[in-house]
């Protein structure tokens, strides 16, 4: 029986093919290159098989956020495969019991294709963002996750993309940062926020809860509260699911028939949804509801609403290769004219500017210290 022969591999962070042999084992399927590197390794149970021409065995794991995909042609090794797997899971294939589900779907691409000429894609969207699953949008944000990290990572080895590692004292008090807005905003799924070295004052929320602080937004603040300010404004866009709104909008079809399958890495979904991401600038009304909802949550910890208000107002049209794309927001200083009426209309709030900092001075100085390159030596706060 045929134990090994060649295939193309799709690592799923590129659109390249890469020549290389599958090679049947015990328990998984072996991907090597030309030269005999393993490139991946994808146990039996975790592999479907996705729709493709005919002749064509494509195969890849449906529910990992990993897009990669092999594609065998060799006839003997894709039955040989069959016989050494076992019954693999047919990703998308329409068979007799799903065939009323597919007619099902196809009415309502029919139905919606009408609501959109008569309602318009926006008021369309809008009802259907709250729709989406939670699980659904983790998956669509990893897959954009990939594509950001190609188009923002610098790639150099000295450097990494992601500031700070889990021992750093500087790492150590922003995810403090953000464990105390995270608690008191309780969403419902865990926001995974980094520094990453870009000198632009920005940062941005991804679909499913990852954001990206950058470097020059650490730099521009002036004090704990302003940062937890702005992450808290990225954290009303994850509350508010504006990421996924917009990839909506943007991707139409592609995106409903992606959720449809679990399937973001074909089509080009991913690299549309994070173009969209970065290049689409939210209306006044999506910025004005992402500032109230950071400026609260500023005012639940007991710290002063303002400290938004102040930032944004600092990295106003601050240069940037990138500035033109990420800073495309309403005029800072009437979004900080609407954050100080927001604070003055609030209730007291026990303890007020008073309550206990967010960060003590010695956290606060590692963490304006995040990206350097040397990382600092001994307990949190002690270079």
């Amino acid at each position: 029986m045929t134990t090994s022969g060649p295939a193309l591999y799709f690592d799923g962070r590129t659109s390249a093919r890469l020549a290389a042999t599958a090679e049947l084992g015990a328990q998984s399927l072996h991907i090597r290159s030309p030269s005999g590197d393993l490139l991946a390794e994808w146990p039996y149970a975790e592999l479907g098989v996705f729709s493709a021409p005919e002749g064509v065995l494509r195969l890849g794991r449906p529910r990992s956020p990993d897009a990669a995909r092999l594609e065998i042609r060799d006839s003997g090794l894709a039955i040989a495969f069959g016989q050494r797997a076992g019954a693999v899971r047919r990703v998308g294939e329409v068979d007799r019991r799903s065939r009323a589900k597919v007619v099902g779907w196809s009415v309502a691409a029919l139905v919606s294709a009408v609501l959109v000429a008569i309602f318009g894609v926006p008021a369309i969207v809008a009802r259907l963002t709250p729709l989406v699953p939670v699980r659904l949008e983790q998956r669509l944000g990893a897959s954009v996750d990939q594509q950001v990290r190609l188009l923002l990572d610098p790639g150099t080895r000295e450097r990494p993309f992601e500031c700070g590692t889990a021992a750093h004292a500087g790492r150590v008090a922003f995810d403090k940062l953000v464990h105390e807005l995270e608690a008191a905003a309780a969403l419902p799924f865990p926001v995974r926020a980094s520094v990453i070295r870009r000198p632009e004052a920005n940062a941005i929320a991804l679909p499913g809860g990852r954001v990206y602080v950058f470097q020059g937004l650490v730099a521009k603040a002036n004090n704990p509260d302003e940062l937890a300010g702005a992450i808290a404004h990225e954290m009303g866009h994850v509350a508010h699911r504006d990421g996924v709104r917009v990839v909506m909008q943007a991707a139409g079809l592609s995106f409903l028939f992606g959720m449809l399958i679990g399937d973001f890495s074909g089509g080009g979904v991913a690299v549309m949804a994070m173009k969209t991401v970065l290049q689409s600038s939210y209306s006044r009304e999506t910025e004005a509801a992402a500032d109230a909802y950071g400026a609260s949550l500023l005012g639940r910890l007991g710290r002063d609403p303002h400290a938004l208000g102040a930032i944004l107002i600092r990295i106003a049209g601050t240069p940037g290769p990138m500035a033109k794309i990420l800073l495309d927001h309403p005029e800072a200083e009437e979004r900080a004219a609407a954050i100080d009426a927001l604070a003055r209309a609030a209730a007291p709030r026990p303890g007020g500017t008073d309550a206990a900092t967010l960060l003590d001075d010695s956290e606060w100085t590692a963490l304006k210290r995040i990206c350097a390159t040397a990382p600092q030596q001994g307990v949190l706060g002690k270079t």
